[in-house]
């Protein structure tokens, strides 16, 4: 027996993804549905052999239906996953909306499985930004073997998180740059993202710190230890899918960097490509469609006493949302549903 899913924005980048993963992990479905706004009406989505077409989300009951996933964005499902889950259907949302909320788990798999008996409480559990995700997947084994203390990160963060919009823009203004009388101004993002870098995601706040470095310091502590101390510096690059991490860890212990190669390469949803060789570790590119978070550039930061730097690279699209997403509704199916 198996269950009645719901994907909420399945015309989108995140949604379509979540379908592709429901159907490649062979998640147990007896029945779904692709649900999106009124002017996407009956757009057909692929679900592994069949086809889908959307039903509009605005006349939908969720009776009857055991989860929802969600990849609209926040205002929409301010409207509608709480109508979800007022219905019986357990909502895991991929919005900033719900992550703050303390009634209502925030979860990565790999790192606080056990949160998810918190989702009763409002029937909703939230999936947390790409950019944290990846990394507290690579944090927590390490964390578990010598507390961290302090974490500094600096992202290079693919224009596939700003959704088409950014991919689009991307793929404009690459053209135009040979095509002098095309040009295409920057409208999706603050500058000219071909061949260029934009250390600017979401918006400024009062410290000076953007929104999205402000997620990354507030989703580790919720995730993995409010101890932690986090600094954030989140950049855009011109990549289209993929986010890539540059990550200076200070532990409590020493941590010997062959011993956290070791640990990591054990580590659930780790694989660790790590060679001092020309080309021995992982880019973007390389890790797209897979589910795997890359770590590589394993090494001693000898400045202070218990320093580990690392790289770090995951598929924004499918660990950062859509991967995670199918991995919280697996592990509610195990520990809670129970059907499956």
């Amino acid at each position: 027996m198996g269950y009645k899913v719901a994907v909420v924005g399945a015309t989108g980048n995140v949604g379509r993804e979540m379908l592709n993963i429901l159907d490649e992990r062979q998640f147990p479905v007896d029945e779904i549905v692709a649900l999106a706004s009124r002017k996407s009406l009956g757009t057909e989505i692929s679900f592994g052999d069949k086809t889908l077409k959307t039903k509009d989300l605005d006349a939908f009951d969720f009776t009857g239906w055991d989860i929802a996933l969600f990849a609209v964005g926040s205002e929409a499902t301010k409207i509608y996953a709480p109508k979800a889950a007022a219905a019986g259907c357990v909502v895991i949302d991929n919005s900033s909306l719900y992550r703050y909320d303390p009634d209502v788990p925030l979860i990565v798999p790999e790192v606080n499985a056990d949160a998810i008996h918190g989702y009763s409480k409002k029937n909703i559990i939230a999936n947390p930004n790409c950019s944290t995700a990846q990394m507290v997947v690579a944090l927590k084994p390490l964390h578990d073997r010598a507390r961290i203390k302090r974490v500094v990160v600096s992202t290079y963060q693919s224009v596939s998180g700003a959704g088409k919009e950014g991919i689009d823009e991307l793929w404009d203004q690459t053209k135009s740059i040979y095509n002098p009388t095309d040009d295409k101004p920057a409208k999706k993002f603050t500058k000219q993202i071909a061949f260029n870098v934009i250390p600017h995601i979401d918006v400024f706040l009062e410290d000076g710190s953007t929104k999205e470095e402000w997620k990354m310091v507030a989703e580790t502590k919720k995730i993995l230890d409010a101890k932690i101390k986090v600094t954030a510096t989140c950049v855009r690059v011109p990549v289209f899918v993929g986010h890539a991490e540059s990550i200076n860890i200070e532990f409590e212990d020493h941590l010997d960097e062959a011993e956290a190669r070791d640990i990591l390469r054990e580590s659930p949803g780790i694989m660790v490509i790590d060679k001092r060789e020309d080309g021995g570790y992982v880019t973007p590119i390389e890790c797209v469609g897979d589910y795997a978070t890359f770590i590589s550039r394993i090494r001693q930061d000898s400045t202070i006493d218990n320093g580990i730097n690392l790289w770090c690279v995951s598929d924004n699209l499918r660990k950062g949302a859509a991967l995670n997403a199918v991995q919280i509704a697996e592990v509610l199916g195990q520990k809670v549903l129970k059907k499956g």
